[in-house]
């Protein structure tokens, strides 16, 4: 046997490449999800770390994505190394665009969105409140959990394209 067909024929073996995904045993399910694992470490760590904290819609949906993709691969519902290709490219797109948005405020909007104001020298904006699904009580607490128990102590405060209140309080 030569070597390219001795190393398919492995690693068919140990990833259950040509199985159906009710063929899988439970030793190629394991190999999977750990070279999934590893895959997925590297790949999420060539990304920019932004993704992983601060998460706007478009970072959840890359997580959304990524997180979809794998399990596919590992239950052996795609092709195994094309789903690894796939990972790559969808972290590797997200980078091209968050660097093409960090340089142009009307990508960055478009993809990302924009802070909302929410208070300004203590006024509540009640039109910006409704266009952000949020109520007073939403507000409230989110006021609360920034040490801030009453809007009239608020200098500034943004609903942020992550979801978070930031809050700049009166001196």
């Amino acid at each position: 046997m030569d070597w390219p067909a001795t190393l398919y024929g492995w690693t068919d073996w140990l990833f259950g490449l040509s199985s159906k995904a009710e063929a899988l045993g439970f030793g190629q399910m394991a190999a999977r999800a750990f070279v999934m694992y590893i895959v997925l470490l590297i790949v999420v760590r060539s990304g920019k770390k932004r993704f992983l904290g601060r998460a706007t819609a478009f970072d959840i949906i890359l997580v959304i994505m990524l997180g979809s993709i794998a399990a596919r691969a590992i239950t052996g519902g795609t092709a195994f190394f094309a789903a690894m290709l796939a990972l790559a490219v969808l972290v590797f797109m997200h980078w091209v665009f968050s660097a093409i948005a960090r340089d142009s405020e009307f990508f960055s909007g478009l993809i990302k969105g924009h802070s909302t104001g929410l208070i300004k020298n203590g006024k509540v904006d009640q039109k910006a409140l409704r266009a952000a699904h949020m109520s007073n009580d939403d507000l409230d607490e989110d006021l609360r959990d920034k040490g801030v128990d009453d809007p009239a102590k608020v200098a500034e405060a943004r609903l942020e394209r992550s979801g978070k209140l930031s809050v700049v309080k009166k001196e």
